[in-house]
């Protein structure tokens, strides 16, 4: 019998349960699609609007960074792009009153979906120290704000500006301008809590810390690993890219804890095929892996290529890679009984991915943060670049790395320079180009950063975009750390859970979206953005601004940086403003691969960033030469009555954004604070289905962190794993529990107990 939710909101924290589904899309995602799009926009809006979505003369789907077909469908969206569309051109509106009405105190008691659901942002608001409520402030006196807060600190590195995925090309390279010309590399991401795990593992192995593969790849492939991934939430998009594959002949491994709908059946609602009909079932191969063991799955792989007579590209291995037989010492010493163990798998299933791997020329791996977020994350993702090596997969068309990645233009923000490790060439570059010496010293990613603000070292907290409070681990630690601040910057369209968590002053900066017209002293203005491919494309909106007051990206950047340098800075912050071509011409100059920037984004479709690995066979590693690794095998170990918790998104979710309270293909209805766990896992644990429990995780250290008031769902997950939602869970992870060489939070494999609520 289902027990009542001990506390909270009773619309959100008393979610009603069915079956989980087996298909994704069709006629059931377009109504959704289309009721929420009215529901913000309004009819004639709406079609305005989503058909001009990743278009080769519209603008960039502010939602994922999954790449654009060369030919188009003239819905060229799914489900989630376009309520993150709707939500940004949301017909809605925060007013001054609004703010009068609701003290900071007030915010901070409602839901990330409540505050989302206000609407956009329109003029600046201010949060003076002592006050209760933001008012409304002019631009100047806000930039004259965050100068006085700027000037007075004991140095540079007292500052942290942080990026969100959304920000694009030209506004990236002039903040992370900006922030060195003011004298710091303070400028963690959203990488650092998403895919640097990614980076750091391709950079050592490959030379380059991105995928290899391109989307004609894809549909070239002749098998498919899907890995830590759920395509149908977090990238719906791929999955007609599967779908197309499978036309051409590929086969697809799905590697995951979850049963996803997506992954098991697609319904394209492009074709009267996926309207109307059974659609495409995509996965051939389900393996149900046990949370962190994906390295030890890929590791016993790799020992039964080696050990399998021909299965070695023995000439690529020998005229491109290096610490082969290193590699090999570690990987026959692989062992049936541990990798049965550490993955929860059967034989039978390993040997006939095995049979799969064998028949394939073209292998492509894609992975997501069910990947990145283990404390062992860096060597899992080295193991699938062992896997690839092995059998020549690199730099061969229809095969290769395929990392996705998250927000839209989160890659592209890292190759405009957001990283507070930069390349000497890199400084070295913007140095020659701009005329002053840029800091050397290592600046403070995400975890770092909080804990400088935690400590007193950081005391100016800047975000271009995102949600840093609710999307940060160790929720307590971040909050007390963020109140710590002496100013807190938000540059924002919509309100989120970091407005309500301020320092001793606050600012709200309200900026256009990807869906709206920029006008500026040039003219009409486009911007540009990098795919999760390395392909760069024009962003052109059409709506008219929300509000008036409003401010672009690089034009909130070029006032700020006069206003906080002066006339001592000789960049052309002026002439950046008003001509976006401008900072496209230095970004050529600066950035490799941008050669004649202007003219080549111009093209419709926009081009290919260069990729040595993949275009040359060329391994841009100290060696010249791709590494084989051979680190020890790890995974989680799982105390007696203990389950493995991952972290994850619902369907009505993208990143911390809350566009709904169901996750459809789930079964989970009005609700988010569930926590889904296996039947016989709860028989064990003696919680039945509807019963309330708080989470409470477990850590080597003995710390422990409790999020109460979880409804259990029985659910078909793995042995012994649990899954529930973020940002609720947040709160579970430690600030310290990070990945090993990528410092990002470990948020995919949590030991908890449940107890009863």
């Amino acid at each position: 019998m289902a027990g009542k939710p001990p506390f909270g909101d009773p619309v959100q924290d008393a979610p009603e349960v069915e079956e989980p589904q087996h298909a994704a899309a069709g006629l059931p995602a377009v109504g959704h699609t289309l009721r929420m799009a009215r529901q913000q926009m309004g009819v004639r809006r709406t079609a305005l609007t989503l058909l001009r979505v990743n278009q080769k003369d519209g603008f960039d789907c502010p939602g994922c960074a999954w790449p654009e077909p060369e030919h188009r469908h003239r819905a060229e969206f799914c489900e989630n792009g376009a309520k993150a569309v709707a939500e940004e051109a949301t017909l809605r509106r925060v007013t001054p009153e609004f703010f009068a009405a609701h003290p900071v105190a007030d915010l901070a008691g409602r839901s990330g979906y409540w505050l989302g659901q206000q609407g956009r942002l329109t003029r600046p608001v201010y949060l003076a120290e002592g006050a209760e409520a933001y008012e409304p402030v002019s631009w100047e006196r806000a930039f004259d704000i965050v100068a006085e807060e700027l000037d007075a600190l004991g140095s540079p590195d007292e500052a942290v500006f942080y990026t969100s995925g959304r920000t694009s090309n030209e506004a990236a390279f002039l903040y992370q301008l900006f922030a060195r010309e003011f004298g710091t590399n303070n400028l963690p991401d959203c990488s650092n809590m998403c895919h640097e795990s990614s980076g750091s593992a391709l950079t050592e192995t490959i030379g380059v810390g991105k995928g290899s593969v391109l989307l004609e790849d894809l549909h070239r492939a002749d098998l498919i690993i899907v890995a830590g991934q759920n395509p149908g939430t977090n990238h719906p998009r791929m999955l007609s890219a599967l779908e197309e594959a499978k036309a051409n002949g590929a086969r697809i491994i799905s590697v995951n804890p979850l049963p996803e709908a997506g992954l098991e059946r697609f319904k394209n609602p492009q074709t009267a095929k996926g309207l109307t009909g059974r659609g495409t079932s995509l996965t051939d191969l389900f393996l149900q892996i046990r949370l962190g063991g994906d390295q030890a799955l890929f590791r016993l792989l790799n020992r039964l290529i080696i050990e399998t007579e021909g299965a070695v590209d023995e000439t690529f291995v020998a005229e491109h890679t290096q610490g082969y037989e290193e590699f090999t010492e570690a990987a026959r010493a692989a062992d049936w009984d541990e990798t049965l163990a550490a993955t929860g798998l059967q034989r039978a299933e390993i040997e006939e991915a095995l049979r799969m791997v064998l028949a394939s020329e073209r292998t492509v791996v894609c992975w997501a943060m069910g990947l990145t977020q283990h404390k062992h994350s860096v060597p899992t993702i080295r193991e699938v670049v062992n896997f690839l090596l092995l059998r020549g997969n690199i730099g061969r068309p229809g095969a290769g790395v395929c990392p996705v990645r998250g927000h839209s233009n989160v890659q592209g923000d890292r190759t405009m320079g957001i990283f507070e490790r930069p390349a000497d060439s890199f400084l070295d570059a913007l140095e020659k180009e701009f005329g002053f010496a840029p800091p050397r010293e290592h600046g403070l990613d995400v975890v770092r950063a909080i804990r400088a603000l935690r400590d007193g070292e950081a005391k100016v907290f800047f975000a271009m975009g995102g949600n840093f409070v609710a999307a940060s681990p160790d929720t307590e630690v971040t909050e007390a750390a963020m109140r710590r601040a002496r100013l807190t910057v938000h540059v924002s369209t919509k309100l989120n859970r970091s407005h309500a968590v301020t320092g001793a002053r606050a600012l709200i900066l309200p900026t256009l979206g990807r869906t709206e017209r920029d006008l500026q002293g040039g003219g009409e203005q486009f911007v540009t953005v990098e795919d999760s491919m390395g392909m760069v494309h024009a962003s052109r909106g059409r709506l008219e601004p929300a509000g008036p007051r409003l401010l672009s990206e690089p034009a909130i950047v070029c006032r700020l940086a006069r206003r906080v340098l002066g006339e001592s800075s000789a960049t052309p912050w002026e002439e950046f403003t008003k001509d976006y071509a401008t900072i496209r011409d230095r970004i050529a100059r600066v950035v490799p691969g941008f050669e004649d920037f202007n003219a080549r984004v111009a093209a419709p479709g926009g081009f290919a960033l260069p990729h040595a690995p993949r275009d040359e066979r060329r391994f841009p590693t100290a060696t010249g030469r791709a590494h084989f690794t051979a680190a020890p095998v790890e995974y989680p170990e799982l105390p007696e009555g203990r389950l493995l918790l991952q972290t994850l998104r619902s369907h009505d979710q993208y990143n911390t954004t809350i566009y709904g309270l169901d996750d459809r293909y789930r079964g989970i209805k009005g609700g988010r604070r569930v926590v889904l766990v296996h039947p016989e896992d709860a028989a064990a644990l003696s919680v039945e289905d509807g019963a309330y429990v708080d989470l409470v995780s477990e850590w080597r250290d003995g710390t422990e962190r409790r999020a109460p008031g979880f409804r259990v769902v029985h659910y078909p997950t793995a042995r012994g794993c649990a899954a529930a939602y973020y940002p609720e869970t947040n709160v579970l992870v430690p600030l310290d529990a990070t990945a090993d060489t990528s410092n990002t939070p470990a948020g995919k494999s949590v030991v908890i107990r449940l107890e009863r609520a």
